[in-house]
């Protein structure tokens, strides 16, 4: 899970709403990318894809949080590869979610320097 700390006096409680508009921005940034990142990794990796499970991806806010999920969707774990079965089956998993928070990783700085920058120009016009 990728983690943001901001600091200082630009980011404190002297302007909480350019601070909110600005996390709320990142935390719908990322979370497209994540749920962008899972597509296409599910588009990559499964072999008889049907829509049904690929529509019930979703990306959404849970309190300061924003999550990525399969909506619970029984078979998700199995798909993914965490499931009980997958121990006893040869079907390892496709890791979709995984390996997207791994690419995320890497993505984040690049998805939120422009936020930030559309931020600290907003506040010095």
């Amino acid at each position: 899970m990728a983690s943001v700390t901001i600091s200082g006096p630009f980011f404190d409680e002297r302007n909480p709403a350019a601070r909110q508009a600005m996390e709320d921005e990142a935390l719908d940034r990322i979370g497209g990318q994540a749920l962008a990142d899972v597509h296409l990794n599910l588009d990559t990796s499964l072999r008889n894809p049907t829509p049904y499970y690929e529509t019930q991806i979703t990306s959404e806010r849970s309190g300061d949080d924003q999550l990525v999920h399969d909506r619970g969707i029984i078979y998700g774990p199995w798909l993914e590869g965490t499931g009980s079965r997958n121990a006893t089956t040869r079907f390892k998993g496709y890791a979709s979610f995984r390996r997207a928070a791994q690419q995320l990783e890497g993505q984040v700085p690049g998805l939120l320097v422009p936020i930030v920058d559309r931020c600290v120009e907003r506040l010095n016009a």
